[in-house]
């Protein structure tokens, strides 16, 4: 799927955004040091996090979108293209150069383009076939890897999320699971995501100031034990593949570019309605957890039981997980029906807790912070707002077919299924003016 192209960002946008400065984190970022910064537990504590002039352009363009222009997103590279950059599109050494005139003392980067990405789903597509495991260390990492091992950018801490929802996509997607597809199967049969995300592990941990991630998912995906236990056993297995160990991974990101709230404040999944454990509702189906800074908690013990450090950190993208607005509750329901109660007591609004296509009703979430909770590095953009995150298709124009992306969508032989997806939404990537302008008015907390 190609990239949109965009407009080459004018000097003086970025000097306008040097001059807003950096997102500053933890109140606010040190002066900088005269020699390269050792090593730190939190990368985010104190920094002053790179804002990207592209995407803070394109939101000060929107209505209302001024007012959080300013806020530091993470860079998504999900194509070797976007490494060099093309027309119009900053590349990796553009962007990292821009974060040193901003001053800014950490760059997110989110690399995003194994073979096979995304087995999953019909769309977004990758570029790499699950023959290119070559291609994906020699023309994706090794390019990458050499550009933030440059001496002028080793006063920046760059914090790199490692292919975010590829295992999850082995959990959720293979063997005698409904869902399962031949390409999840396949890929987790060859061992390619594995091997890929230790390759790139072992490269970005040799780097003194690159900090890795590894993506553990969100609660409504793999909250459920038997879900997390095979989670955990195959991040250990990527982890410690291809040159890599635990002691590379830095921390984890969880809910990335995904809508769950971080924490439900009107219900919990130990409640009894009339009976009935909340815990059977549709809505929770059996699933442990209800919200996502427990489920984050949880998954980081467990990684640390298996041989993951225990001062590792996590991530919670909060990027697009605010549901505010008139629909937000205010208080629990008084419904004595299980799932009434839950509905209505609920403020993660979607129709079921895995749908991830532009979702409807979805609001910005709390704003970039570092160290908001114990074992919590920071509250993220990850996913930079107003980015779709994919479009239903248009096979005239090479677009494939997302049924979750189709607001319309009505699966076969069952009942109809609410992707709760914006109409209209533009391809992967792409800025979708509908959906941002939704997430500033659903903000939560409020703009």
């Amino acid at each position: 799927m190609t990239m949109p192209r965009r407009r080459r960002v004018p000097a003086t946008v970025l000097a306008a955004v040097s001059l807003l400065g950096a997102g500053v984190l933890a109140g606010g970022g040190p002066a900088r040091a005269a020699d390269p910064p050792h090593r730190v537990d939190n990368p985010y504590a104190g920094a002053r996090v790179y804002v990207n002039p592209e995407w803070a352009a394109r939101a000060a363009t929107e209505p209302r979108g001024a007012a959080v222009a300013g806020q530091p997103t993470a860079l998504w590279l999900d194509r070797i293209a976007r490494i060099e950059g093309t027309a119009g599109v900053l590349g990796l050494r553009e962007h990292l150069d821009a974060a040193v005139a901003q001053h800014a003392d950490l760059v997110q980067v989110t690399l995003y383009n194994l073979p096979a990405r995304d087995c999953g789903r019909r769309a977004p597509q990758g570029e790499l076939s699950i023959e290119d495991l070559g291609r994906y260390r020699a023309e994706f990492v090794d390019p990458i890897v050499e550009i933030l091992a440059a001496p002028r950018y080793a006063d920046l801490r760059i914090v790199a999320f490692v292919e975010p929802n590829s295992l999850p996509n082995l959990v959720v997607n293979t063997g005698s699971r409904y869902t399962a597809t031949p390409a999840c199967d396949e890929a987790r049969a060859r061992g390619t995501y594995q091997q890929g995300i230790g390759y790139a592990l072992a490269r970005l941990g040799a780097v003194p100031n690159v900090y890795p991630y590894l993506d553990i998912s969100h609660h409504g995906e793999v909250g459920w034990s038997e879900d997390s236990a095979e989670l955990t056993a195959l991040l250990l297995q990527a982890a410690t593949a291809a040159g890599s160990t635990v002691t590379t991974v830095h921390g984890f990101v969880a809910n990335t570019a995904n809508y769950s709230v971080l924490r439900e404040d009107y219900f919990r999944v130990d409640d009894v309605v009339n009976g009935q454990p909340v815990y059977q509702s549709r809505w929770v189906d059996w699933n442990p957890f209800v919200d996502e800074a427990p489920y984050a908690q949880h998954m980081r013990a467990q990684l640390t039981e298996v041989g993951f450090s225990s001062q590792a950190g996590v991530v919670v993208d909060t990027s697009r997980n605010g549901w505010g607005g008139p629909g937000r509750p205010t208080g629990p329901a008084t419904a004595s029906e299980v799932n009434r109660y839950v509905d209505g007591s609920r403020i993660d609004r979607r129709a079921f807790a895995w749908n991830w296509c532009n979702q409807v009703g979805a609001g910005l979430g709390p704003r970039p912070v570092a160290e908001p909770e114990p074992g919590i590095d920071a509250y993220a953009w990850v996913k930079p707002p107003g980015e779709s995150d994919g479009t239903a298709g248009n096979p005239g124009l090479g677009q494939p077919y997302e049924p979750l992306c189709d607001p319309n969508y009505v699966p076969p032989r069952s009942s109809p299924y609410d992707t709760g997806a914006m109409p209209a939404a533009p391809p992967f990537g792409e800025w979708f003016p509908a959906h941002f302008g939704q997430l500033l008015t659903n903000a939560w907390p409020p703009l």
